[in-house]
């Protein structure tokens, strides 16, 4: 019980969160340049401007009602199950300008910068949450 309660309070729901909402992003991301050259594929997104005010707006409301856990109001692209699991659905992404002679609306550029700002949210909330973790393990040591 203590150790369940640590470890859902504070930031790690949050990085958690986060980490998933990436991972999933990625994957997104990789099948988008995967198909690059595929005739008629409209590349996909999933929003993180989106889930990240979808988050604030959870912490916001954990911190108000000092609910234990983290609860992310479903949208368009993402779902929470009664576990407090994540699922994301992509969307299909609306042409920038117009569509290519192929009727795609991929630049492999543009998927290729998302990939690597994705890559650094990726490792900037894992490195967060294994200074969390870091940080209960000296704690249950005794070391300070």
């Amino acid at each position: 019980m203590l150790f369940n309660d640590l470890v859902n309070s504070g930031s790690i729901p949050v990085v958690e969160s986060m980490l998933s909402f990436t991972q999933a992003r990625h994957k997104v991301l990789t099948e988008n340049i995967a198909n690059i050259d595929t005739p008629g594929y409209q590349t996909r997104h999933l929003d993180a401007k989106q889930f990240q005010r979808d988050l604030a707006t959870a912490v916001a409301r954990k911190r108000e009602e000092h609910t234990p856990g983290l609860r992310i109001e479903s949208s368009q692209q993402v779902q929470q199950s009664s576990d407090g699991q994540l699922r994301f659905m992509p969307m299909r992404e609306p042409a920038e300008n117009v569509l290519f002679h192929d009727k795609t609306n991929a630049r492999v550029e543009r998927q290729m910068s998302m990939l690597a700002e994705n890559a650094m949210m990726h490792q900037t909330a894992t490195e967060l949450l294994a200074g969390r973790y870091q940080s209960m393990l000296k704690a249950i040591r005794g070391q300070i």
